[in-house]
């Protein structure tokens, strides 16, 4: 059978998630959203998703051999007012380096200045979860959980807190355990939704004498599928992260 799905739910949650450690990681990074926000800054969070060829084209392939289909990942944010304005990135994995989209969080904090003013940019860290535990396997002191890591890394770009606050802005790590914290997932589901139910209507074919071949839109089928997030959209996303907010903000008091 296959796991048509598995391209929209790609977050685990681990065993020992919600331990005294992440409830207080979780508890710092609110208090800290909120003492931001209180000082005038604009929430922003910063994501990425992996789009499988096997997604695009609606082939249906196992799993094993579906590690060697080419992956892009695309990069981009959004918050209360929909979409940020700056160019999205679409990095085919594997062949561009992380040392080579430095200048990627630099774009965009250069945009985030000129369309919003000061901003709090709200990231995930790939490496976090494995911060989480010592490598003797005992679990770490939860001062040894710094709010902010000297640099965030995503899969295609690495993001700096120092680079931020050149810009006026300021970098916080949303705790991987806890996804409701972070409206991306649904800006991700919305476009990959999108994807599977219209990509037909992107795809060309050519029929010639000795042979036939076919094309998706790729660029447009992605600009479409972003699009559908609308404003409207993201606010309902935003509000019910609020409210995540709010109920972890008094349960963990």
């Amino acid at each position: 059978m296959q796991r048509f799905t598995n391209p929209l739910l790609r977050h685990v949650i681990s065993k020992g998630c919600f331990d005294a450690a992440s409830k207080k990681q979780c508890l710092q990074y609110l208090r800290a959203l909120r003492a931001l926000q209180l000082n005038g800054f604009n929430t922003v969070f910063l994501g990425e998703t992996d789009i499988p060829e096997s997604l695009i084209t609606g082939e249906k392939i196992d799993e094993e051999a579906s590690l060697r289909w080419p992956v892009w990942t695309l990069v981009h944010a959004g918050g209360c007012q929909g979409w940020v304005p700056w160019r999205y990135k679409v990095l085919l994995r594997d062949e561009l380096p992380i040392y080579q989209q430095n200048g990627v969080f630099q774009e965009l904090c250069d945009s985030l200045t000129m369309s919003y003013g000061k901003c709090v940019i709200v990231t995930r860290d790939k490496r976090q979860l494995t911060h989480v535990e010592a490598k003797d396997g005992k679990e770490q002191e939860p001062e040894a959980l710094p709010p902010v890591p000297p640099v965030i890394y995503m899969s295609g770009i690495k993001c700096c807190p120092e680079i931020a606050r050149a810009n006026g802005h300021e970098l916080l790590v949303a705790p991987s355990c806890y996804s409701y914290l972070s409206p991306m997932d649904v800006a991700w589901s919305s476009l990959k939704w999108f994807i599977i139910n219209n990509r037909k209507d992107f795809a060309l074919k050519s029929v010639e004498t000795t042979h036939s071949y076919s094309c998706i839109l790729f660029s447009d089928l992605i600009i479409k599928g972003i699009e559908k997030m609308t404003p409207n959209k993201w606010k309902v996303a935003i509000n019910k992260v609020k409210k995540w907010e709010n109920y972890y903000l008094d349960t963990f008091s």
